[in-house]
């Protein structure tokens, strides 16, 4: 929320023009009124800067307020105005914060000890009239959505081997089943996010439903839900997270998921733009409908995010270890994954993406002894690339590619698959 240090009994502390930094409707309000009635109203006087530790608690609580931690930047707020009473900025900032939580009588006290402390100038004068006017409500929680529809074709719905023989011998050939099976496809996906609580806790859903022109053995369909909940810690920002999930496969429960994960943003001095976070997690796998494949996976993972006007960019790393609960073919498996992400404009609204993931895993045992006898060894391969156009007001057209290579050791694993996919996008805005 600010620049440099912040001066005692000063309203600068209180610069703050970006949209970033503005989480809630009346936060907002006053913010945009101060930088729209009063760019030069902020006062300075000759009294001593914040202390180091005043300074830090300060800034925490600009970043908590940012990240729509709301209660803990209330509690930072009044650390901050009982360690500095002469830092009215804080004052204003704590004001606002208890009026975002419905706190009308603590909000109305917080006014006017700001009138009577600091006799703020005009410009403040109408931000605290303004908030006084509007009421202090405790905000509908927000709810942000997405749908797409999407036609597409592809190539190998079925993932058929790119080998005609099987591995039991030269002799035996694959079945029909077994070879690629290319087909159109009609798949409706879209997900929700809607907020959990006042200190940034958030709940989320995705669904996707595919079906398929001729082959609806492989139609499919998945639904995710979740919860997220920001934490901090000293400097640090974590955000720890559960996830469960269902699968169908040909109309058939296949497939049980849950997950439980933590990221962590280090307190790094990047260049701007620049953002490293780290990641753990732990996953489970249950298949319904396969015996002796149920697994449990760990994942730590590294990514670098870059986030500057219209460009995006990621490149993250993860290690990987899936270990088999039952006797899976193969048993235990390790790897690791490579991801690479990029969008950027491109000509006027049009905007390109492309993504590329490596992904390496190499099995612990034999695969299937006096049959297979070979250590499975996976590298899959998966290159996309997309334009989006938006046409209307939340609305858009996206223009998809991929390409995929899955090569192993084992022959009869090995398959290529494309897609290309047309697909219409409407957003909440």
């Amino acid at each position: 929320m600010m620049t440099g240090a912040p001066r005692p009994h000063s309203w600068r502390s209180l610069r703050t023009c970006a949209p970033a930094r503005s989480v809630a409707l009346a936060l907002a309000l006053g913010l945009a009124l101060l930088c729209l009635l009063a760019p030069h109203a902020f006062a300075e006087d000759a009294e001593d800067k914040l202390s180091p530790v005043n300074r830090d608690l300060y800034l925490e609580a600009m970043q908590a307020i940012s990240e729509g931690r709301k209660h803990d930047a209330s509690r930072l707020l009044l650390q901050m105005t009982a360690s500095e009473p002469k830092h009215a900025g804080a004052w204003l900032d704590l004001a606002l914060i208890q009026c975002e939580l419905g706190n009308v009588e603590e909000t109305e006290r917080l006014f006017t000890e700001i009138e009577r402390r600091f006799a703020p100038p005009p410009e403040i004068m109408q931000i605290i009239q303004a908030r006084r006017a509007i009421g202090c409500h405790k905000r509908t929680p927000q709810m942000l959505w997405n749908v797409m529809l999407t036609r597409g074709f592809e190539q190998n719905v079925n993932q058929g081997t790119t080998h005609s023989l099987s591995p039991f011998g030269e002799a035996t050939y694959i079945t029909s089943d077994s070879l690629p099976k290319a087909d159109h496809y009609l798949l409706l996906s879209g997900d929700l996010v809607r907020d959990a609580n006042q200190n940034g806790g958030m709940l989320f859903a995705q669904f996707q439903a595919r079906r398929n022109d001729y082959l609806g053995q492989y139609d499919s369909a998945s639904i995710f839900f979740g919860a997220e909940q920001p934490l901090r810690l000293g400097r640090w920002t974590l955000r720890g997270s559960a996830t469960a999930g269902l699968q169908s496969l040909g109309g058939q429960l296949y497939q049980k998921f849950t997950q439980l994960q933590v990221k962590v943003a280090p307190p790094l001095n990047l260049p701007e733009g620049l953002e490293l976070q780290l990641s753990s997690s732990i996953s489970h796998l249950q298949y319904l409908t396969l015996s002796n494949f149920d697994s449990n996976t760990t994942e730590i993972r590294g990514q670098l995010q870059y986030k500057k006007n219209n460009a995006y960019g990621s490149a993250s790393l993860a290690l990987l270890n899936d270990h088999a609960i039952d006797d899976r073919p193969g048993g235990n498996r390790h790897g690791w994954l490579a991801n690479l992400v990029g969008r950027a404009h491109l000509y006027r609204n049009v905007i390109g993406e492309v993504g590329f993931i490596h992904q390496s895993w190499r099995g612990q045992n034999l695969f299937l002894p006096n049959f297979i006898d070979e250590i499975r060894q996976q590298r899959f391969q998966s290159l996309r690339a997309a334009l989006v156009y938006p046409w209307a007001d939340g609305q858009s057209l996206q223009l998809e590619m991929r390409q995929v290579r899955n090569r192993e050791n084992i022959p009869i694993f090995q398959y290529n698959n494309r897609q290309i996919q047309l697909s219409w996008q409407w957003q909440s805005r």
